[in-house]
């Protein structure tokens, strides 16, 4: 683990430069205080400056960000990065298909699931739900019923396939606008020549942000923070 360490004449002097030095909010870093640091007699005998120990955040590079194909949908336990998931068959799909329609039977809205293969996952997606109430706030129900589906289907397959659920097409139009938020976010950090941050987000939607920047030979982009949820950090090069 990385540790830095900072002086200042005070304390807030020290947190101060940190966040200069390291691009980060105060709230991002985890702060040590080793010496608080003292004026002395009246400030002018035997003054210590302060002096503070600094943890970052764990850092996630773009290119673990896009090599990594394992989606939010996977279950923790069951994540190796060794591994790839298996083909699905026809079978897989049927089976995908009557667990997600199993869940929305309980829900009183009028659904059809269409389900078929797709880049080597399974992907259902959710016909009429007008409403968007499948959907929820930037696709967390979403999210939600596809991580219950995935558990579902490799318990029952004893093995792992992965599975995509969508409704409304939402997947595309969220991909879309998270491309565009990354463009426009790109430019700022260029213009500005300091590094900008989004707001925290889950892996699939990290990864569209990682790979609409990496070919911009003038940006780099890093995940910051612990957890599923993290936020990319988009920086200027030199």
């Amino acid at each position: 683990m990385d540790t830095y360490e900072f002086e200042g004449k005070t304390t807030e002097e020290a947190i101060a430069a940190a966040c200069r030095k390291l691009h980060l909010s105060q709230d991002e870093m985890t702060i040590e205080v080793i010496e608080p640091g003292s004026a002395g007699i009246f400030g002018l005998v035997g003054g210590r400056k302060a002096k503070i120990r600094v943890i970052p955040p764990k850092e996630e590079t773009a290119e673990e960000m896009i090599a990594d194909e394992k989606l939010i949908s996977e279950p923790p336990e069951k994540r190796n990065h060794s591994s790839a998931p298996d083909e699905p068959d026809e079978g897989d799909v049927l089976v995908a298909k009557e667990s997600l329609e199993k869940i929305l039977s309980l829900i009183p809205i009028d659904t059809t699931v269409r389900a078929e293969k797709s880049n080597g996952r399974i992907a259902l997606s959710i016909e009429g739900d007008t409403s968007g109430l499948l959907i929820g706030r930037r696709g967390r129900t979403l999210d939600a019923l596809q991580y219950i589906v995935n558990k579902i289907v490799n318990k029952a397959l004893d093995k792992r396939v992965q599975v995509q659920v969508d409704s409304e097409n939402y997947r595309e139009r969220r991909r879309e606008t998270l491309a565009q938020m990354a463009l426009k976010m790109g430019d700022k950090a260029k213009k500005t020549r300091k590094p900008v941050a989004t707001n925290l987000l889950n892996p699939h939607d990290r990864r569209i942000v990682h790979l609409t920047l990496k070919d911009d030979r003038k940006l780099d982009t890093r995940s910051r923070g612990d957890g599923i949820l993290k936020k990319v950090v988009i920086i200027p090069k030199r």
